[in-house]
């Protein structure tokens, strides 16, 4: 029986990246409220242009 042997030692696992989940699609209400802030920050900035500071919150 001999003394010890030779144990083949496999290379470390390469690992693929991770594969991109698919992102869920936006809620209605957050589809909502972007649109909201859309127009108001588009009025906002009109309103900056006027030189109207009063019509700005």
């Amino acid at each position: 029986m001999p003394a010890f042997t030779f144990e083949k030692i496999s290379p470390p696992v390469r690992r693929a990246p991770a594969a991109a989940t698919p992102k869920k699609p936006r809620g209605l209400i957050s589809q909502m409220m972007d649109r909201f802030a859309e127009r108001r920050a588009r009025r906002a900035l009109r309103a900056s242009k006027r030189g109207d500071e009063k019509a700005v919150k």
